[in-house]
């Protein structure tokens, strides 16, 4: 049982594999690339990428991508995270590429879509300290000035803005009865004055995750993206193209944790014989090989359905993703962390991250709570 892929769609699998080998094959080449870790991005490897037309692929042709389907997005994504290829800008870049793409103007298309062709970074903020989960509850302000926009606020939590030449914010720009309503999409340079971008230390020491504060920013007219107080829909309409691009992604940190741990309890000895030889064990990984294969199933159906009806939401499918892929990725990274013992928990070996990559994941993006949440209602309930 397997997701069938055409022959292009194989060979590209194929060929983004061995450039993960290339590339980021050894924990030596992956240390000299993130700074032994404290930066989950190489713009180095990125650009590369960029030279292949790889970060284009969902990009509109008219802006020198290759228009190509959900299912060549995901499997570049899952292959690039299996591989621990150290593009950590990537899932936020084609986050907002979406929106850009969906309801941006001519010329901020021609701005960041083509900048993201060419291998450049891009952030969307819509966290607040009061305003995670709960995106409706945000108060960061854009108010309307003879000059454009004069906004004032704290964001968080807005991954790789230090490296990003954009950043797609949402703010207030009016408030009525329903929460949701008067929220608007706004384009930021990321040097823009009045900006402060801080970053958040994370556990492992990572630099990805950043505050930032509005200070009476001024921005032109034009920066508004799509209409005046219709963010919230906005938003809406883009949220399967997020959760299928994040479960595509945790999928291949699942598979890779699936990876070091087979190959840790076939080397590894105990009692005399390889650690996986015993039956407690070998279930276990059974369980977790039929886990990740049905997470796979799932995830590539959704991304088949969002090709067959690019217009349709899909939030029960899309939030089933998200929620599958994040919770297997989990579960698979922490029984790898217990059957390798306190290997699983030296920085040695790449299970520990496994383990800290999953876990967030269950977090951004919307919580698995959330995610439950959204399927249950689908429900009407």
């Amino acid at each position: 049982m397997s997701v069938e892929f055409t022959t292009e769609q194989q060979a590209f699998a194929k060929a983004v594999t061995d450039f993960c080998k290339r590339e980021a094959g050894t924990r030596e080449k992956r240390d000299q690339l993130t700074d032994h870790g404290a930066h989950n991005h190489n713009q180095g490897v990125y650009e590369k990428m960029a030279e292949l037309g790889w970060l284009g692929l969902t990009i509109p042709e008219e802006y020198g991508g290759s228009d190509a389907t959900m299912v060549d997005m995901c499997i570049l994504l899952e292959q690039t995270h299996r591989g621990m290829l150290p593009i950590g800008a990537i899932g936020p870049t084609l986050i907002t590429g979406g929106a850009y793409a969906k309801f941006g103007t001519p010329e901020q298309k021609d701005d960041v879509l083509r900048g993201i062709v060419r291998g450049a970074s891009q952030s969307i903020s819509m966290s607040e300290p009061e305003a995670g989960s709960d995106v409706g509850n945000l108060s960061t302000k854009a108010e309307k000035t003879s000059d454009g926009w004069l906004v004032n606020g704290q964001k968080t939590w807005c991954s790789n803005a230090h490296i990003s030449e954009n950043i797609l914010l949402v703010a207030r720009t009016s408030r009525g009865e329903n929460k949701h309503e008067g929220l608007t999409m706004f384009h930021v340079p990321a040097r823009t004055d009045g900006l402060k971008i801080s970053p958040i230390e994370l556990m492992g020491g990572q630099k990805e995750t950043n505050d930032l504060y509005f200070t009476d920013c001024v921005l032109p007219e034009d920066a508004v993206i799509g209409e005046v107080g219709n963010g919230w829909r906005q938003l809406m309409t883009g949220l399967n193209f997020e959760r299928l691009i994040l479960a595509a992604m945790i999928l291949g940190t699942a598979e890779r944790a699936f990876d070091d741990t087979l190959a840790f309890i076939t080397q590894r000895k105990q009692f005399g014989r390889p650690i996986g030889s015993f039956q407690s064990l070998r279930h276990r990984m059974a369980d977790l090989a039929t886990e990740i294969e049905c997470t796979k199933l799932l995830v590539y159906s959704v991304a088949r359905e969002a090709d067959a009806n690019p217009d349709k939401m899909l939030a029960r499918e899309a939030s089933m993703a998200k929620l599958k892929a994040t919770e297997t990725a989990k579960r698979v990274a922490l029984e790898g962390m217990q059957m390798m013992g306190g290997y699983g928990y030296a920085t040695e070996f790449d299970m520990e991250k496994h383990v800290r990559g999953a876990l967030v994941s269950t977090i951004f993006g919307g919580t698995s709570e959330i995610q439950r949440d959204i399927i249950g209602k689908t429900y009407g309930l």
